[in-house]
């Protein structure tokens, strides 16, 4: 357990502190409100309101701690107080600060601590808002920002104070002190967090603030033309006036009550409202002075607590209702709640093990690269275990040696700009196993910053499999599922392709157009089977003597193509492969037991390397073709 931080202003601190006489003092329900609130919100065993002595901290209001003090080197708070954020600390035993502290080692077993600096006007932190749990957990954004919120009202309530004493005093200074005591006033005045006014006898303003200008919506000239009768909420009117006569009758020296204001947009604001009054030399009455703080977030919150305390009394009045109808069954009820209780720890514990066999494998680095956690799908998927991983580089470990440089380049400058494109996203890289295999992953990385150091977290799905029915279903699309051979869209995929290559290299290129003669009747003498077993043949001879730089495709049924590159000599080159390809074709292919011939017409369609062809025209011109050498009597060549 490390010795905790001292903060710069130390003196100055607790000098407010002292002042504002909030230690050793009574429970006050404006903080055990809160403090109730924020336990039933986050739903946490502790909550504390905690203030920070000069070698204790000392608790003004807590919820589920007997004790009201602790040594401040044991202080989570005494940390709090340093930072301008707040102090979250997911799991204590893996915090090198708190790990080996007596509260976490021993009761109360604090395992989760989220801290807000409570501060004064002028930003001193004299204690903090925390909330304890003896289990490891994490705030969501939204609860987070609750425990801020409720953190701003006690600042709030401790800037109220300040200014109160701060109001006080002033009026107590000498006459000789006025004119410096004024100059202080007025800065507390235009800068205190809370309104407020100073109001005649008659109920017009005198002076205005602008904190409460922003609370009513008013400027100050529109505000110090209107009484506060003009603003103040029909139904508490008659309350505040009858305390206004009691404080004019001097049977009281001061009150406070929470009113509802009506600003300029006619809306409802709920304040706490807390008046004096100012009193001449000669005992007659000058002015008020009203301390104004807004209290409408605390006033919807406890709408939506009272909501949610309604709807449990409600629950647990109809309970009662149907134990009270149903006291001869308690015996039965008793066996079905032990009955839920076990199903409630089996769901536990198959969530438990969900999370611990998670499918993806996660991974998790700080901010100078280095490994802090690793799971067992991780140990899995890239064959180190976890404790071989953890405190090792992440680029030695899974990423290929080709991209060490560019993930180094990369978490830098995150680091420095907070900039990266695969943050957030679901992106497809490639990762490298203990035994050197390559393997696709799927990854989602996200940033988070803790304590102002960056944590990365990253979910790695192996792909190999879904990256495999992929090309199957790639080549399935483009690949005649008969012959194997490329299919009608993988040709028209393929002839832009060769046109442009043929015009970088200025080579002619050409389309030969196949129709096989006589397969017609051997597919109806034969059966279907027989005809694509011929088909299967064909195919496998047209792909063994052409050119691993030209391509065959079956366009469909019993049409074929091939489309032949690099041709030096032009049409004569694509003549000589047509009738290469006319007499392998025309050979007896075997069938089982009998034998049968076929033979074929081509059409040749030459495209030289100027020229402007589509793929449509192209293979119309050796269709074209191709019907002019069945019309010369088929089993033939025609060249375009």
């Amino acid at each position: 357990m490390t010795t905790y931080p001292m903060p710069s202003n130390e003196t100055e601190r607790l000098n407010l502190l002292y002042i504002l006489n909030l230690l050793d003092t009574q429970e006050e329900p404006v903080f055990d409100h809160i403090t109730r609130m924020v336990a039933k919100i986050l739903d946490v065993p502790i909550v504390l309101v905690s203030l920070v002595d000069a070698d204790r901290q000392w608790f003004k209001s807590r919820v589920g701690l007997a004790a009201t003090e602790t040594p401040r080197e044991l202080a989570f708070c005494a940390h709090t107080i340093i930072d301008t954020t707040p102090l979250i600390v997911a799991d204590t035993t893996l915090d090198a600060r708190f790990k080996d502290n007596p509260l976490v080692t021993g009761d109360p077993h604090i395992r989760f601590y989220a801290g807000v600096p409570l501060r004064s006007s002028g930003g001193l932190a004299i204690g903090t808002l925390c909330a304890i749990d003896s289990k490891p957990r994490l705030l969501s954004e939204d609860e987070t920002n609750i425990l801020i919120d409720m953190a701003a009202l006690l600042s709030r309530e401790v800037q109220l104070r300040e200014s109160v004493i701060l109001i006080r005093n002033q009026m107590s200074h000498s006459e000789q002190a006025i004119e410096a005591v004024e100059a202080r006033f007025r800065t507390v005045f235009e800068r205190a967090g809370v309104g407020i006014a100073l109001v005649a006898a008659d109920g017009g303003w005198i002076r205005v603030n602008d904190a409460l200008c922003q609370t009513l919506g008013y400027s100050q000239e529109e505000l110090i033309k209107l009484t506060f009768v003009d603003i103040t909420h029909p139904q508490d009117l008659d309350s505040d006036l009858y305390l206004l006569q009691q404080l004019i009758g001097n049977e009281i020296d001061r009150y406070q009550l929470e009113k509802r204001y009506i600003n300029k947009s006619g809306n409802i604001v709920w304040v706490n409202l807390i008046v004096t009054k100012q009193m001449s030399k000669q005992g007659e009455l000058e002015y008020f002075v009203l301390i104004i703080k807004d209290i409408q977030a605390r006033k919807e919150a406890e709408a939506s607590l009272a909501d949610l305390r309604k709807d449990l009394e409600e629950r647990v009045e109809t309970r009662t209702q149907d134990l009270r109808l149903a006291n001869t069954m308690l015996s039965s009820s008793m066996e079905q709640q032990l009955r839920s209780e076990q199903e409630l720890r089996k769901r536990e514990a198959e969530l438990q093990m969900v999370i611990e066999n998670a499918n993806d494998a996660y991974v998790c680095i700080n901010h100078i690269g280095l490994i802090t956690d690793w799971n067992r799908q991780a140990e899995q998927t890239f064959g180190w275990s976890r404790q071989e991983a953890i405190g090792r580089r992440l680029e030695d470990m899974i990423i290929p040696a080709a991209m060490r440089k560019a993930h180094r380049e990369g978490m830098k400058r995150y680091l420095n700009t907070g900039e990266h494109p695969v943050l957030n996203q679901r992106i497809e890289l490639t990762a490298v196993r203990r035994n050197g295999e390559m393997l696709p992953v799927e990854v989602r990385v996200c940033a988070l910053s803790i304590d102002g150091k960056t944590i990365f977290s990253a979910f790695l799905h192996d792909i190999t499999d879904r990256k495999r029915a992929e090309a199957i279903r790639d080549h399935e699309a483009l690949h005649d599922a008969l012959t194997g051979l490329p299919n009608r869209r993988a040709l028209f995929n393929l002839l832009p392709q060769a046109e442009a290559r043929a015009k970088r290299s200025q080579v002619a290129m050409a389309l030969l157009f196949i129709d096989l003669d006589g397969f017609k009747a051997i597919n109806d003498s034969q059966g279907h089977e027989a005809g694509d077993m011929v088909l299967r043949e064909v195919a496998s001879r047209l792909h063994k003597c052409i050119r691993q730089t030209d391509t065959a495709v079956r366009l469909g049924g019993d049409e074929f193509t091939v489309v032949l590159e690099n041709l030096v000599n032009d049409a004569t080159d694509a003549n000589k492969v047509a009738k290469k390809i006319l007499a392998v074709i025309q050979r007896p292919i075997r069938l089982g037991t009998m034998t049968v011939n076929i033979s074929a017409s081509i059409g040749i369609a030459v495209h030289y390397p100027n020229e402007v062809n589509t793929a449509d025209q192209l293979v119309n011109r050796a269709d074209a073709a191709m019907y002019e050498a069945k019309r010369a009597g088929k089993g033939r060549v025609f060249l375009q």
